[in-house]
């Protein structure tokens, strides 16, 4: 086989890689002003890659009902991405999941379980799943964690 066509779809497929790897992304998270744990989230975030835009809120509950986030899935921070909400210490693959997915309205971690990003104490892990609530109004898990 020659070598200037393989040649050339190689550098395609690493060029759209790259192109891939080099997305900007940023998300709006909203949180109150004396949450430790909400700046341990957005850290993350910006570790991960994300540009975060920090909205100190004075009324929380308005932000979630604006958002669409049911007080069921309800956390303590609300993150936007893509007109979505990210309720709550959510892993950076859901979040990229959920730009993939255009049938759900947001992604949620409720409470606030140790172990989840943000929530780092130690060894200490709690079981958590990731529910996706779609415009039907059913929810889904997308992840259970921890991952073992």
């Amino acid at each position: 086989m020659p070598r200037k066509p393989i040649t050339a779809a190689l550098v395609v497929l690493l060029m759209s890689g790259t192109v891939q790897a080099a997305e900007h992304l940023t998300i709006d998270v909203h949180r109150d002003a004396n949450c430790g744990c909400c700046k341990d989230w957005i850290t993350y975030l910006k570790d991960n890659g994300f540009e975060v835009r920090d909205h100190v809120e004075r009324n929380m509950s308005a932000v979630k009902q604006d958002q669409g986030v049911l007080p069921r899935l309800a956390s303590c921070h609300t993150g936007v991405i893509d007109g979505k909400f990210v309720e709550g210490h959510v892993p950076v693959a859901q979040i990229l999941e959920l730009r993939k997915r255009p049938d759900l309205l947001g992604i949620a971690v409720s409470g606030m379980p140790a172990g989840s990003p943000g929530m780092e104490y130690g060894n200490v892990k709690h079981p958590y799943k990731v529910i996706g609530l779609a415009r039907s109004g059913q929810e889904e898990t997308i992840a259970d964690y921890p991952l073992d």
